[in-house]
């Protein structure tokens, strides 16, 4: 288990003011010059150092990502961070308390990041509903301005800096990286094909790296401590330490933050007071956000918690929201809910992405009642596959994911529904619970 000295976010339950008088006495500005200091190779080569993978699902490695942006980039075609707190995957809500209770260690990450990159300006995302959220970002950034640590001569160090906050509209696809730049210019938000990356050309056309909240957050604490610190928690090739977002059928939901690769009954009952009714009343956990396929409960119970893990069980880490569900959970009706986001969500450029949610969600809703036909579940299965793989972004793979781990774990769930449908006596699962 964590240790607190050994915590990164000191006040993600709000327990202390998030101004930056605050924030500087828990640690955070602490001679951000001589981080800068350091040079930017140096800050890549720590930072590559750590381990550190990207926070915000797919886990690419920060510093290698970093070290892809220009050595010398000129006045008239600048590098620009962009740092993605468009934080909408159901069962996520993690970047919202990093923002809401410490937004200083994202602005100075900000700073540290975007030096590390020659960048010019960061440009911080964030969604649209997070109104609150955005308010304490847009006056911490504001006081950060005041004190000298934005700016020209950011910190004192000769080195000049800017910060935008822009605010979504709600859209879950601009939290792709190309839709979020799209969205950034004033455009429809719709994910760009690549090549062109972004690192060669992003936002404005010039050479931009996406980030996610979390990713920048912790830069200047593993700076500050030293990369073998951060490198001393997990598993090899998943290092550090990471904030998992609980919710569902458990006790006590919350978010917390702890080393990687714990396993996940620890991780449950150390934080979250055990499961509702007991281990044996669980019935599947959805690891890494709505988009990762589910694991049924015999296989996650001892699972270390971490990107390799949880691959093995044919899942992911993504941004470690854990859903957990009990058997009082109707499981097809739960995947057919998140199929009628993914339908709701797609921005239709892609057309298995625009036809095929729709029709995934359709279906889906026959299997949850039982009108439809064995059949289809492999017919389904099938177009999943046509969907996955088949866009420019990854929503069609997020839309297929859910339902391929729903068939296969729960087929004969979904089985039974339609063969006591045809029978006369279909009863749901919640139904029975009831």
């Amino acid at each position: 288990m964590l240790q607190d000295k050994d915590r990164i976010f000191t006040n993600l339950y709000g327990y202390q003011s998030w101004h930056l008088d605050a924030a500087r006495a828990r640690g955070a500005w602490d001679n951000t010059k001589a981080l800068l200091d350091l040079g930017p190779d140096t800050i890549i080569d720590r930072i590559k150092a750590s381990g550190l993978r990207g926070r915000g699902g797919a886990g690419f490695p920060t510093g290698m990502k970093w070290s892809f942006m220009p050595k010398n980039p000129t006045p008239e075609r600048p590098s620009f961070l962009v740092i993605n707190a468009d934080e909408s995957e159901p069962g996520s809500c993690k970047d919202r308390e990093i923002i809401r209770h410490d937004p200083h260690l994202l602005i100075e990450g900000a700073l540290v990041a975007g030096f590390a990159m020659r960048a010019r300006a960061a440009y911080i995302y964030i969604r649209g509903e997070y109104i609150r959220e955005a308010e304490t970002l847009f006056a911490a950034v504001a006081e950060a301005y005041a004190a000298g640590l934005l700016g020209k001569n950011a910190c004192g160090s000769g080195y000049d800096f800017d910060v935008f906050v822009h605010r979504g509209a709600g859209a879950y696809i601009c939290g792709e990286e190309t839709a979020m730049i799209e969205s950034l210019e004033g455009k429809k938000g719709q994910p760009r094909l690549k090549p062109p990356f972004p690192a060669g050309a992003g936002l404005y056309g010039c050479p931009t790296t996406v980030n996610n909240v979390e990713s920048i957050a912790v830069a200047p604490t593993i700076l500050r401590r030293g990369p073998e610190w951060f490198a001393s928690f997990g598993a090899e090739n998943n290092k550090g330490t990471k904030l998992f977002q609980i919710s569902g059928h458990v006790n006590k939901p919350c978010v917390v933050e702890e080393a990687m690769s714990i396993p996940f009954r620890e991780l449950i009952e150390k934080h979250c007071g055990g499961i509702r009714g007991g281990w044996d009343n669980l019935l599947a956990v959805i690891p890494g956000g709505s988009s990762v396929p589910l694991v049924p409960a015999a296989q996650i119970m001892d699972c270390p918690m971490d990107f390799d893990g949880l691959r093995a069980l044919g899942s992911g880490l993504g941004t470690a929201a854990v859903i957990v569900m009990d058997k009082s959970t109707d499981i097809v009706r739960a995947i057919s809910r998140l199929s009628y986001f993914y339908k709701h969500e797609s921005c239709g450029q892609c057309t298995p992405c625009r036809e095929g949610t729709g029709w995934m969600w359709r279906v889906m809703e026959r299997l949850r009642t039982g009108d439809a036909d064995i059949s289809e579940i492999d017919t389904l299965q099938q177009v999943t596959k046509q969907v996955e793989g088949h866009t420019i972004c990854a929503l069609g793979d997020a839309a297929a994911w859910p339902i391929q781990g729903l068939i296969r774990h729960f087929r004969p769930e979904i089985e039974r529904r339609i063969t006591e449908r045809k029978s006369g006596g279909i009863e749901t699962m919640q139904e029975a619970a009831e």
